[in-house]
């Protein structure tokens, strides 16, 4: 008689699945959203130089035929990229300068970054990190041991986030070691993670994630990142309520980006739908100037106003704190 093997190997979860049928070739990307053939040859040269990446659910939120569509405008490679401009580089916002080994990045007083990888569910044009060199610079799960030590030394720090890349692309297997290891800090009081994940690919909020996520002493905050009220769906509502209910702190970032978000009418709908989910808005960053982003800038001025009309029209907790991120400065700039 056959007996079961006992290593059977569990079935792959279906956001990782997702995860790998990513579109990655822009000729489907243009396909698939039935573009006209003069997108493609651009796209194409762009994305050599940073690679398109993008869930088919979230593809699946675009218009078709619409090259303006808000959703598209964030992930399709564009000839602008590759225009060099003035004022525009490699890291923008200084952190290789905060880097302290390990994937660690300090800037701020009482908190402390982990760079916990280079990977992401979809490639933002306008990218901060896009440039970053995670080869040299991500944590590897050995080098946890000397993020955790550097932490452990300094009881000053009573916050760990999580970023990348995006830290929820890891394994939770992985996620729950580094977890455990933050939970034995006393000092350390709360786990931040800076994620996209909850909106571009819901399915990644599972028992699993929620488990190591939320299961230990620390304080649960999810800070997502969507930047136009046709991210959120059905789907989307479902993740967010789910990390709600398990005890986490949901915020929102949102980066202002010509052509997709930069009026009003878009931003207030965004807050709004935001708040329907459980999320509260919490940034509203200025565009990083990264090189190859150029295109999605809005000029402060333009944004001091946008903020106004916003103010005027929704209830203040609605109202996201405007900010640009600043190499050395030692905290984010208010330009309320």
């Amino acid at each position: 008689m056959t007996q079961p093997n006992p290593v059977l190997a569990s079935p792959t979860p279906l956001w990782q699945r997702e995860l790998a049928e990513a579109v990655k070739d822009p000729a489907e990307l243009v396909k698939l959203l039935e573009l006209g053939e003069e997108w493609l040859t651009p796209a194409q040269r762009a994305a050599e130089a940073f690679p398109l990446r993008a869930p088919r659910s979230y593809i699946a939120r675009m218009r078709r035929s619409d090259p303006f569509d808000p959703l598209l405008r964030q992930v399709l490679p564009l000839a602008e990229e590759l225009v060099e401009a003035p004022g525009y580089g490699a890291d923008p916002v200084g952190d290789l300068a905060a880097g302290r080994g390990g994937g660690v990045l300090h800037k701020y007083h009482g908190r402390v970054l982990l760079v916990a990888t280079g990977a992401c569910a979809i490639h933002c044009r306008y990218c901060f990190r896009r440039h970053y060199p995670y080869t040299e610079s991500i944590a590897s799960r050995a080098e946890w041991q000397e993020a955790l030590a550097y932490i452990r030394a300094r009881p000053d720090l009573e916050e760990v986030i999580l970023s990348g890349g995006d830290p929820l692309s890891l394994a939770d297997r992985r996620l729950l070691a580094l977890t455990e290891g933050l939970n034995e800090i006393p000092h350390v009081q709360r786990l931040r993670v800076h994620s996209r994940l909850p909106i571009v690919l819901p399915s990644r909020i599972t028992d699993e994630m929620l488990s190591w996520f939320a299961g230990t002493r620390l304080r649960p905050i999810m800070v997502v990142h969507a930047n136009h009220a046709q991210e959120l769906n059905g789907e989307t509502a479902s993740a967010l309520s789910r990390l709600r209910d398990a005890g986490a702190t949901l915020l929102n970032q949102t980066v202002l980006l010509r052509g997709i978000n930069d009026s009003a009418d878009a931003l207030a709908a965004l807050s709004e739908r935001l708040f329907d989910q459980g999320v509260l808005p919490y940034y509203l960053h200025l565009l990083d100037r990264v090189q190859g982003a150029a295109h999605f800038d809005v000029e402060e001025a333009q944004a001091r106003l946008l903020l106004a009309a916003l103010s005027a029209r929704l209830p203040g907790y609605l109202v996201p704190k405007l900010v640009r991120e600043e190499a050395g400065a030692p905290n984010k700039t208010l330009l309320q």
